[in-house]
């Protein structure tokens, strides 16, 4: 687990925009490790994680498109039923909240990674790095909300 510069790029929602920022991305020969793109009826926004943030922050400036930074964690797990609800689980478990995440498919070595934005991560941290169990035997439901419809 490490924790990582992640780049928020806002994005005109036309055809071709998100084309012009991967090629500049891939022109500057920055891999990236993780990737999530979301609309909304304004703009689109891209999220990145690279191996390089500096030739990456480099790269997206050509491009002068707003941009912002922020640190999220990168939490390799293994690639098996349950590794992503045992994360999230030690996260609820300790009132941590998940402002959002996105993960890769499975690298060569069998693991996939994860892209977490937490609320604290100095505790996140803590608690993903404590050697405890990691399985829960039994998942509770998700509960419905309250109230009327």
């Amino acid at each position: 687990m490490q924790l990582v510069t992640q780049f928020s790029v806002f994005l005109v929602n036309k055809p071709g925009v998100l084309a012009q920022v991967t090629r500049q991305i891939a022109q500057a020969k920055v891999n990236v490790l993780g990737m999530t793109m979301m609309d909304s009826s304004e703009h689109g926004v891209l999220r990145l994680v690279s191996t390089n943030p500096d030739d990456l922050r480099a790269a997206l400036a050509g491009l002068n498109l707003p941009t912002t930074e922020t640190e999220v964690l990168l939490v390799s797990m293994a690639n098996h039923p349950g590794a992503l609800a045992d994360v999230c689980g030690r996260l609820a478990d300790n009132h941590i909240n998940i402002s959002y995440a996105y993960c890769t498919t499975a690298s060569p070595t069998g693991k996939a990674q994860g892209i977490f934005k937490v609320a604290d991560t100095k505790k996140a941290m803590r608690v993903l790095q404590d050697k405890g169990p990691k399985r829960r035997d039994a998942v509770p439901p998700l509960r419905r909300p309250t109230g009327r419809r």
